[in-house]
């Protein structure tokens, strides 16, 4: 019998990882029983779950380019032949991460806590007057430190990770659309039934004056991905897109650059005993985005390349709250927003 590294490290490291592991005991992961199962566990890779598949002549945008499975999910999309439109907070780490990858690219600048560059970069992937077959939400935050910060007095995980990715999805519906089947992939995490707030979205304190932590926020922020893509899934039954969350995994990347130096270790640490790697984490992206088995799968939630619902934690299909989430986002977005009309 054969044993691969990471799972070694399960059986070897369980003794150190008992606490996070029994926090989470009260969390019941089912799976979907009208969605038929990938044939895909937690060790397959992207390039597993899209091997055979020729994607030329579509279009995909993947936000957050540059490092870990955003970069990962650019390369194996391009690899199999899309043009894969590719954005960073940075146009040079973007332009250097393009040119990096075997295939068609296109870099751009977004900075989802800018609203008016978040347009703008919007704007410039409506200039090429193509369908969009994957708008891959992946680009994220993670704070470090504790410290609040606030974006128009907003907390800024929740600015990031949310509102940057809910004008960009509004304002490239219409491409969407247009493509023979378009797909909406936000990265979500676990964290969003972990970490979140026991009452969910803090929409009478959406700048977190009350109480704050940095995993919290993270949690609250990934939350309202998974709510977004959960409404979004009910607003567009009965059109040619789909919207899907996810979790990629627990995996070192470049999210927790702001960590402290004993946090980074801690987590590093982690990461070797129960995580993946980069080319595993990207896995659940790259197969919610091609699939041929879910083009008719939308408002579910992905782990390990399978649909699952989440019982006795959190709020993951707590679909009050996510039309509330919808409207809240609305008003504070609305400046940015343009209307979809599905003539496009």
């Amino acid at each position: 019998m054969t044993i691969n590294r990471r799972r070694f490290l399960r059986v070897a490291g369980a003794g150190l990882l008992i606490a996070p592991l029994t926090a989470c005991s009260d969390v019941d992961k089912r799976p979907v029983a009208d969605v038929t199962p990938g044939g895909f566990d937690e060790d397959a890779t992207a390039e597993d779950v899209t091997a055979g598949l020729d994607l030329r002549g579509k279009l995909a945008v993947v936000t957050g380019c540059t490092a870990g499975i955003g970069y990962e999910t650019m390369r194996v999309l391009a690899a199999r032949g899309a043009f894969v439109v590719g954005t960073s907070r940075s146009l040079e780490r973007a332009q250097q991460a393009c040119k990096s990858v075997q295939g068609l690219t296109m870099p751009l600048r977004l900075d989802l806590g800018d609203f008016d560059i978040v347009a703008q970069c919007a704007d410039v992937i409506r200039v090429l007057q193509r369908p969009i077959d994957m708008l891959i939400c992946n680009a994220g935050y993670r704070g470090g430190g504790n410290e609040r910060q606030l974006i128009n007095g907003v907390e800024k995980h929740f600015v990031i990770n949310h509102l940057g990715h809910f004008i960009l999805v509004n304002r490239l519906m219409d491409r969407l659309y247009r493509a023979p089947q378009g797909r909406i992939v936000i990265v979500s995490s676990r964290a969003a039934y972990r970490d979140a707030p026991d009452e969910g979205i803090l929409f009478d304190d959406l700048g977190m004056a009350k109480a704050y932590g940095d995993a919290m926020a993270y949690g609250h922020s990934k939350l309202a991905n998974a709510l977004f893509s959960l409404q979004l899934g009910q607003l567009l039954r009965g059109t040619r897109i789909t919207s899907n969350a996810l979790h990629p995994g627990v995996i070192n990347t470049e999210l927790d650059r702001n960590l402290s130096a004993f946090s980074r270790f801690a987590w590093s640490t982690y990461v070797k005993f129960k995580g993946k790697t980069i080319e595993e984490g990207a896995a659940t992206t790259c197969y919610v985005a091609t699939s041929e088995n879910l083009g008719n799968v939308s408002g579910r939630y992905f782990e390990d390349c399978n649909a699952v619902t989440i019982h006795g934690k959190g709020h993951m299909q707590n679909m009050a709250m996510a039309e509330q989430l919808l409207q809240t986002s609305i008003e504070l977005t609305a400046d940015w927003l343009v209307e979809f009309k599905e003539s496009g």
